[in-house]
């Protein structure tokens, strides 16, 4: 109760100050009950608060977030606010096997709902990665419904490399889908496919509706930017070659200079001199 109290009456409040947050699609969640998996796409710090404050209270009293061990839970004042705010759980990034190993499953097992960014990572440019099929899997074997959410302007008001959101309440919209089942029979990799396009088309609608970059426009300036920085390479590389070079032609000739130098101060070249002088 003490957790869901700071999330509505403190973690709400502080972040709707902040930006100027409008909820969509909260008709698709009603009636819903029971454990889920809400899954969102991911590129901003602000993803879990937000979509912790978007869904509906009753939805959010036990909802637990599952975040990056490697990253949140380094530490014990690193962990305690993702942990008192977001009920935040440890979860391993890159297949690895540990400890925290199973905690999203026995979670679903209880009964408690749980939220999972399923790229694995927060995206540096804004462009939507793949879905992997974890949070999928675990859809079909604890047979739990996913909600699709969608968070279009997030990456704006506060990209990977910033430590706040911008100043002037940035407009950020929040999708809320309906809840998907796996299919009889359908894998894993095929139902988290169906959850990214899902995603992939709440957002781009969204955008292109509210005047925000699409994912395709995310992915063709992180292309830009790539091909840029690819050229700014090249141009370095050049003039740190022409430099080096200039380097190794004034050496060979002070070289070649002292050398001639050495030669005229040599005793038989003295003599030589004297001789032909007489």
């Amino acid at each position: 109760m003490a957790r869901f109290l700071a999330q509505r009456g403190f973690m709400k409040p502080l972040f709707w100050s902040l930006l100027n947050v409008h909820v969509h699609g909260k008709r698709n969640l009603a009636g819903m009950s029971g454990p889920y998996i809400a899954v969102a796409n991911h590129s901003s710090h602000l993803d879990g608060p937000l979509v912790m404050s978007a869904l509906p209270p009753r939805l959010t009293r036990y909802l637990a977030t599952g975040a990056a061990a490697d990253y949140f839970f380094t530490s014990p004042t690193k962990a305690f606010a993702p942990v008192v705010f977001m009920n935040a759980f440890p979860v391993e990034r890159g297949g690895s096997r540990s400890k925290h190993r199973g905690l999203s499953g026995n979670l679903l097992t209880e009964g408690v709902p749980i939220l999972l960014f399923p790229e694995g990572t927060r995206s540096r440019s804004g462009a939507m990665a793949a879905f992997k099929p974890g949070p999928a899997a675990l859809c079909i074997s604890r047979n739990v419904p996913a909600i699709p959410i969608a968070l279009v302007g997030a990456h704006l008001a506060m990209p990977t490399d910033s430590a706040l959101p911008k100043s002037g309440r940035p407009d950020v919209h929040i999708v809320l889908g309906r809840p998907m089942w796996a299919e009889k029979g359908e894998t894993a990799r095929k139902f988290a496919d169906r959850m990214h396009d899902q995603v992939l088309r709440m957002h781009d609608s969204m955008a292109l509706a509210t005047g925000f970059p699409t994912m395709a426009d995310y992915a063709a300036e992180a292309e830009r930017l790539k091909q840029q920085k690819a050229v700014e390479t090249e141009q370095q590389k050049a003039v740190g070659q022409a430099a080096e070079d200039e380097r190794t032609v004034e050496h060979e000739r002070t070289a070649g200079h002292d050398s001639k130098h050495a030669g005229a101060d040599r005793p038989a070249t003295r003599d030589r001199e004297r001789k032909d002088n007489q």
